[in-house]
């Protein structure tokens, strides 16, 4: 999960600040993790505690949102969701923000199969992101995660999602000037997955993400957990992510990496 988490890290500063350009400090003071990397964890949990059960899952994942959401309740969670945290028995509310997208890597990471994949990132979607956008959009994630981690190049990753979930036929170059703050899983998810297909390492692609602007800490969020998988990430940087997180999270990260990135 350390992928999206120093994704959200990084581009944390810029959500509202957008930068069109790859040339900033990468951590910094100013930076902190958002309703992104909270989110994440609590998937990670959900995967953890359901033990490959997929209808404990569906169940747990749920659950696990609407505690780590309740504990960690000024992160930045979007207004509909907000309100998902507060029900007793909250319902998916048909949305296609690109929530779904930014917390669903554990899904990649933990799928033993293509198919598994996509019905973990389907149910950890579809709690409350029941639009068909926005369970594409999880599933689009975690399949490419999946590619990645188990050596596909990014060539053949980039026409298996085109085939499948998005036609990807811009570059960053053609869009950095005109895109802008979008929260749909559908403007969120073909431009991060892009910012993968045009890097050379880890950082590279979350400079990408960034470089691009509109909601820079989902989009390097969603880069940086594709980019995880098929790169990895430097030993520095994690330990650099790590001073950001408090314990809490940190036993779920570390329980998750034991488990499932070994």
């Amino acid at each position: 999960m350390w992928g999206a988490i120093i994704g959200d890290i990084v581009g944390s500063r810029f959500e509202f600040n957008n930068i069109k350009t790859k040339d900033f400090e990468f951590f910094s003071p100013k930076c902190f993790f958002t309703d992104d990397t909270v989110m994440t964890v609590a998937v990670g949990k959900a995967m953890l505690e359901s033990k490959g059960n997929y209808y404990n899952f569906s169940c747990d994942v749920c659950d696990e949102m609407k505690y780590f959401g309740r504990k960690y309740p000024d992160s930045g969670y979007g207004g509909r969701f907000r309100m998902w945290l507060r029900q007793y028995e909250p319902q998916p509310y048909n949305s296609y923000g690109n929530g779904s997208a930014m917390r669903v890597s554990a899904c990649g990471f933990a799928a033993k199969t293509l198919e598994e994949a996509v019905h973990y990132a389907y149910d950890s979607a579809y709690c409350t992101h029941n639009h068909f956008e926005g369970v594409k959009g999880a599933c689009a994630t975690a399949v490419a995660i999946f590619l990645a981690k188990n050596g596909t190049g990014i060539g053949e990753i980039k026409d298996y999602i085109c085939k499948y979930f998005y036609n990807i036929d811009f570059t960053l170059d053609e869009i950095r000037d005109t895109y802008s703050f979008n929260e749909t899983c559908q403007e969120t998810v073909p431009q991060a997955l892009e910012a993968f297909f045009e890097s050379t390492d880890f950082e590279d692609a979350i400079r990408n993400a960034i470089s691009i602007g509109g909601d820079s800490d989902t989009l390097a969020a969603i880069t940086g957990a594709v980019a995880q998988a098929y790169y990895g990430i430097p030993d520095e940087m994690i330990a650099k992510a790590r001073t950001y997180l408090d314990d809490f999270l940190l036993e779920t990260v570390d329980r998750f990496d034991e488990e499932y990135m070994k």
